[in-house]
């Protein structure tokens, strides 16, 4: 295939030398290659000022971030046989790390599959495709994933609001084989199901994994209260690490639905206790029934989704924590997380800092929490790490 060409301007190549995979629109020389003369989805090779090529792109020429760079190789264009290859480099990865098949396959730039995005779920793959490039790609994804695979299950989950900026329709639906509406996976040696049709995003959020394997030694006997719960991921996992009891707060009954049935799956029903409706004002009526716990659990879905939402994400972000600080008990335990990319990890440590001064307590700070290693951080792109879990102690101020 011949590809067009898509040339930056003097001195723009320097980022892309470095590491990064990412072109923005300033960066091209827009008269020499207009981005006009391109369509959303398509490839070209990316050259310097003097023509020297870098490599292939998948081109957004409406966006800021208008190309991506999917090869420094220009004899590999994104075809099957290149889907297959990162496919394998991803696979051997996560093969590597866990005994069980189950977690993020491909994340993104991260795996040098820029706009795709893969949870495996044993046989089930749970697939999003957040660019145009993907998009046109996905019946050589589909072939490439049976290749390497042999899934049981493709489900396209392409609901996501990152679709609208590529010109991209909303759609969910089963690309090959049969999807049911939940499916099983194991994290931490404790089962789940996900609702991966009906569910938030992929229907699981592998990212916390190793997050929730550190609350064992925190919640063996103690009282345990799960906010922001969906279905169970943290809350059942307490409970079969040997919490007393667990109280899972959630805004959706589904996800509510989800907790009870982790719950009997894994033999702890009769410790979890499902609380439903909004996390803030159930704080406030656990506050005023005097109820206390000796962990908490605060991972609330991102709060900052935008840089100008940081003023009020913070101010989120704080109102949380100190009400999860208004119910530990005088050693107690909070586990506070954000999946907020624009929140630095510094941040929501002094967010936690005032939040314990505030209420006149002492704070220690135990553990630092990110990602795991399959949503691995690209070193050049700040924007692929984004998970902080920060879990510390609150003492009396005497």
């Amino acid at each position: 295939m011949t590809l067009p060409s898509l040339r930056l301007k003097a001195n723009a190549d320097r980022r892309l030398r470095g590491g990064h995979l990412w072109v923005f629109s300033n960066e091209v020389d827009v008269a020499a290659t207009p981005l006009t003369a391109f369509a959303a989805g398509d490839q070209a090779i990316l050259e310097t000022s003097s023509g020297k090529p870098l490599g292939i792109v998948a081109l957004s020429p409406n966006n800021l971030i208008c190309a991506r760079l999917l090869s420094r190789d220009i004899r590999h264009s994104l075809d099957k046989s290149l889907l297959v290859h990162r496919l394998q480099v991803a696979l051997s990865l996560r093969e590597r790390l866990f005994d069980s098949p189950c977690y993020r396959l491909v994340y993104g730039d991260s795996d040098l599959l820029p706009g795709l995005v893969i949870d495996r779920f044993h046989d089930i793959l749970v697939v999003q495709l957040a660019s145009a490039t993907m998009e046109q790609h996905k019946e050589a994804l589909i072939e490439a994933l049976v290749q390497v695979l042999k899934p049981r299950g493709i489900l396209f989950k392409n609901d996501s609001a990152a679709r609208d900026a590529e010109g991209l329709q909303r759609y969910v639906e089963t690309a090959f084989g049969v999807v049911p509406e939940w499916v099983a996976l194991e994290e931490n040696g404790v089962r789940f199901e996900a609702p991966v049709l009906g569910g938030q995003k992929t229907g699981w959020f592998y990212d916390h994994r190793m997050n929730r394997a550190r609350l064992a030694p925190y919640v063996k006997g103690k009282r345990v209260l799960d906010l922001f719960s969906y279905i169970g991921g943290w809350g059942v996992q307490a409970a079969a690490f040997g919490a007393s009891e667990v109280f899972c707060v959630d805004g959706s009954a589904l996800a509510l639905d989800g907790v009870e049935r982790n719950a009997t799956l894994n033999g702890v029903a009769e410790k979890v206790t499902c609380i439903e409706g909004d996390v803030f004002a159930a704080l406030r009526e656990l506050k005023a029934a005097e109820e206390r716990f000796d962990v908490v659990v605060a991972d609330p879905p991102a709060f900052i989704k935008r840089k100008k939402d940081l003023k009020n994400g913070e101010a989120a972000y704080r109102r949380l924590n100190e009400a999860a600080m208004r119910l530990l008990s005088k050693d107690g335990i909070l586990v506070s997380a954000s999946c907020s990319m624009h929140l630095p990890e510094d941040d929501l440590q002094n967010i936690l800092l005032q939040s314990a001064r505030h209420l006149d307590r002492n704070i220690q700070l135990l553990e630092r929490g990110a990602q795991g290693p399959d949503h691995p951080v690209h070193p050049a792109i700040v924007e692929t790490r984004y998970i902080k879990s920060l879990t510390v102690r609150l003492l009396p101020n005497s």
